[in-house]
């Protein structure tokens, strides 16, 4: 944890997939900083998706590791594929705190291996149309000089990293909606350039959560095994970077979400900023 310098004080932040991983560590730095919290989660599984979901218990704990901060923060339970639910959430945010001035569209799901064809439009309705709606239901709020940060993934910028057809419907799901967000985020920036608010997006590469370490995704690192351990893995995620990481923390993706939530970033739009250890210059020459 980082010692409060006060870059968000006064500052109202909604964050979506806030019950753990790195929805919880978004608003535990906010909240660091100054901020009270919006946060929200579907707080169950979904059909495809086999990796371990927030729970209402995570989304409590996150509440309270916020208010040992001395920090506010409403929770709710809504999916972010339900346009009026998380309508209703995030207007009983806003009466609750006040106003909004930050929203980070975090929630994002991965349905992995040999699945339905309909894996693919679940995936696309959370890490796509959850952000485009997150987006909808939160600007009535916003004044001018607010701060929208989507959250994305390098697999947006490395072809046949997951676009993959043998790592099922999930897989092109996932890579067409996040390669879709960046182009979402940028497009959104200069509709959004007259009123001041500032559209960016962050995409990390694999990041130590449980999406991550979960056998399903073990098996998109090393598919000639059965059943591949954390061990096994390893190899194949450490060079996956130029630097000799397997992956970043979710406080090394939370650092540059504060960087573009606060006011340092006032003239910062339409970038789309890599926690990647370099994946995208090693894997994709020419790259920028």
């Amino acid at each position: 944890m980082s010692p409060t310098q006060g870059r968000l004080e006064g500052k109202v932040v909604l964050i979506t997939g806030a019950a753990k991983g790195q929805g919880r560590s978004h608003a535990v730095r906010c909240a660091e900083e100054g901020a009270d919290i919006i946060g929200i989660d579907i707080c169950g599984s979904l059909t495809h998706v086999s990796h371990p979901p927030g729970t209402r218990e995570d989304l409590e704990q996150t509440r309270e590791l916020v208010t040992m901060l001395a920090r506010r923060k409403v929770i709710h339970e809504a999916d972010v594929a339900d346009r009026s639910a998380l309508r209703v959430a995030v207007d009983d945010g806003v009466e609750q705190l006040g106003r909004l001035d930050v929203v980070v569209a975090n929630a994002g799901n991965y349905p992995m291996g040999s699945l339905p064809p309909d894996a693919f439009t679940q995936v696309v309705d959370t890490n796509l149309v959850g952000v485009i709606n997150t987006v909808a239901v939160s600007y009535p709020h916003l004044d001018d000089g607010a701060s929208v940060v989507a959250i994305g993934s390098t697999a947006s910028f490395v072809p046949g990293a997951v676009d993959n057809p043998r790592l099922g419907p999930g897989g092109l799901g996932y890579s067409f909606s996040k390669q879709t967000l960046a182009q979402y985020v940028r497009q959104l920036s200069l509709a959004m350039a007259p009123r001041m608010i500032r559209v960016n997006a962050v995409h990390p590469t694999a990041c130590d959560t449980d999406m991550l370490h979960h056998p399903d995704l073990y098996q998109v690192f090393r598919p000639d095994l059965e059943h591949p351990t954390l061990d096994d893995v390893l190899p194949a995620l450490t060079t996956s970077q130029a630097m000799p990481i397997p992956w970043v923390e979710p406080l090394d993706v939370s650092n540059a979400v504060l960087f573009l939530a606060s006011d340092e970033s006032r003239y910062v739009t339409g970038v789309q900023l890599r926690v990647d250890g370099g994946s995208v210059p090693k894997l994709v020459p020419g790259a920028l």
